[in-house]
C-alpha cells in the first residue's frame, strides 16, 4: 500500500471550500483524469477515469463526512483501490488549508512504476491547484451539502 499527503491554502471561507468540494459531480472540472462521478446517493458515487489512457470505473462509499472539517471514502468495487480523507483547516475567516491524504494499492506494473516516480502526488498536487483556481475564480461554491455522514 502507498501513502501520500498533499495541501493547500485557498483564499475563500472553510464553509466555501467544504460546500464545494462536496459536489462530486463538479470534480471533473478541476481534476485531471476524472471523466464522470455519478452521484448515487448521500454515501455512494459511481467513478469513471482516464488517467495516461487508462480508463478505470470504480464505486466509492463515504464512511465519515463532518461539515467544515472533513470526508473520508474507500472504494467499494472496480479495480482501483484506496482509501482517503480530505481535511478543511481554518487559516483565519478567509482562508482554508485543504489536505488530501490518500492510501492506494497500484495494479499492474505500469501503475507501481508511476507510483515509484510519484506521479499520482503530482496528479493530486495539480488537481489541488486546479480546485484552488476554480474555487477562486468563482468565489463562490456551486452547491453544498452539509450533513454529517
Amino acid at each position: 500500500m502507498s501513502k501520500l499527503q498533499e495541501s493547500i491554502d485557498v483564499d475563500v471561507p472553510i464553509s466555501t471550500a467544504y460546500n464545494q468540494w462536496t459536489q462530486f459531480e463538479d470534480f471533473p472540472l478541476f481534476m485531471d483524469g476524472v471523466e464522470e462521478i455519478t452521484q448515487i446517493d448521500d454515501r455512494h458515487n459511481h467513478w469513471k477515469t482516464k488517467i495516461a489512457g487508462v480508463s478505470r470505473e470504480f464505486d466509492t462509499e463515504i464512511v465519515d463526512q463532518v461539515p467544515d472539517d472533513h470526508v473520508s471514502w474507500r472504494t467499494t468495487s472496480g479495480d482501483v483501490k484506496q482509501t482517503g480523507m480530505v481535511s478543511f483547516q481554518p487559516l483565519d475567516a478567509r482562508h482554508t488549508r485543504i489536505v488530501m491524504s490518500m492510501d492506494y494499492q497500484p495494479e499492474g506494473l505500469a501503475e507501481k512504476a508511476a507510483d515509484m516516480m510519484n506521479m499520482l502526488d503530482r496528479q493530486v498536487k495539480g488537481d489541488l491547484k486546479r480546485f484552488k483556481h476554480f474555487i477562486e475564480e468563482r468565489g463562490t461554491e456551486t452547491g453544498s451539502y452539509r450533513e454529517r455522514l
